[in-house]
């Protein structure tokens, strides 16, 4: 039998997405954010990135993205699965893998250009361009078999190897969801026992480390095919009063880390920096426990979802390939600017909301004309 034809049963209950509901909009509200908040923290000295979440607690956008490409992708591959069988699933992982791929190349190309344009100097130091202006050659053919990336991309790469490897994952997770996250948790495990991870040109290392990062984005399609099983859990009050106090806890280890008073009066404050490459275990707890109050507080029929602000990030949700690699764009150009005009606090705020200004109209524009959003 051709398996476009095949309707195959569900193997672990139904995937939310294909039960006729609406298209669930917190999760595009919660990736726009996400794409905000990688905006604001990656512009160095910015008042903006105190209204993200690197500064209350141990995790940042970074776990948010990903945990929420690991949702997007048992939905979008899912549904494929269930309407057209297995073919398509590997056509459209390998479609959206090559996407993203080109995406990266030419964002790297275009940080060089936009570096050089600025005439190099402490910018292409401190974004990882200058061996890329003084070696051309060699910096393109690593970023071909990514191993090389400028500063603020290192994430795309990851999900390049993400969309490729999908189908086997979502094969395993239907028939063997918890087994599967499991042996997910024993890599992530080993990462950290034995320090492995994958080849990175010029220096070996991983800013996002694909063997332990790969844990969130596995949770996430797993926390979204056994919703109703894991739902039971993550909304009792026991979990609940947990994650609230571990959410206090981190909060003021944060605090203690750019408040100098603070961290002489609180013995832990040493824990920082955390191991953001290998994804150190509080971070993940921190994210997991953000994950449990949202899971609590903000409802399918959020009203606030209606709200312009709201309606700003679910555009940008939507798009959120072009959107990031404008990020990236606009984080240079503001690092630039206040560089060689004013640090200022009114230019700080100012590049901030020109940023995610220009983010939305973008993202808007694109939903105007017609084209196809591209997830991450």
């Amino acid at each position: 039998m051709h398996d476009r034809i095949a309707t195959p049963k569900l193997m672990v209950g139904e995937l939310p997405e294909l039960k006729g509901h609406a298209r669930d909009l917190r999760i595009d509200a919660c990736r726009g954010i996400a794409l905000w908040w990688i905006f604001l923290d990656h512009v160095p000295n910015n008042i903006g990135s105190w209204l993200t979440l690197r500064n209350y607690g141990f995790a940042d956008a970074a776990e948010i993205f990903m945990f929420v490409s690991g949702v997007t992708c048992a939905l979008a591959y899912g549904k494929a699965w269930r309407c057209e069988g297995w073919t398509a699933v590997i056509r459209r992982t390998l479609r959206r893998s090559w996407d993203i791929y080109v995406a990266s190349l030419l964002l790297t190309l275009a940080c060089a250009i936009l570096v050089h344009l600025a005439g190099g100097g402490r910018l292409a130091d401190e974004s990882n361009t200058r061996i890329l202006l003084d070696h051309p050659g060699a910096s393109l053919a690593h970023a071909a078999i990514l191993q090389y990336r400028p500063v603020n991309t290192d994430v795309l790469p990851i999900f390049v190897l993400l969309h490729l490897l999908f189908a086997p994952l979502l094969w395993l997770l239907l028939r063997l969801p918890n087994v599967t996250l499991g042996a997910s948790q024993a890599l992530y495990a080993l990462v950290h026992v034995f320090g492995w991870t994958v080849p990175a040109w010029p220096n070996g290392h991983w800013a996002f480390n694909p063997l332990a990062w790969q844990l969130l984005v596995v949770l996430g399609a797993w926390w979204m095919l056994e919703d109703k099983r894991v739902r039971p859990w993550v909304t009792s009050r026991t979990v609940l009063g947990l994650a609230v106090l571990y959410l206090l806890f981190s909060l003021i280890i944060a605090l203690s880390w750019r408040i100098k008073p603070l961290e002489a009066l609180i013995p832990l404050a040493k824990l920082h920096p955390l191991d953001k490459s290998n994804l150190d275990p509080l971070r993940l707890l921190h994210f997991l426990a953000i994950a449990v109050l949202a899971a609590w507080f903000v409802p399918r029929n959020w009203r606030g979802l209606t709200t312009p602000v709201m309606r700003g990030a679910i555009c940008c949700g939507q798009n959120s390939l072009p959107i990031f690699c404008l990020g990236v764009l606009l984080g240079f150009a503001s690092h630039m600017a206040l560089f060689d005009i004013s640090e200022g606090l009114a230019m700080q705020i100012a590049v901030s909301l020109v940023g995610i200004a220009a983010m939305i109209a973008t993202a808007t524009l694109l939903n105007l004309i017609s084209i196809k959003p591209r997830q991450l």
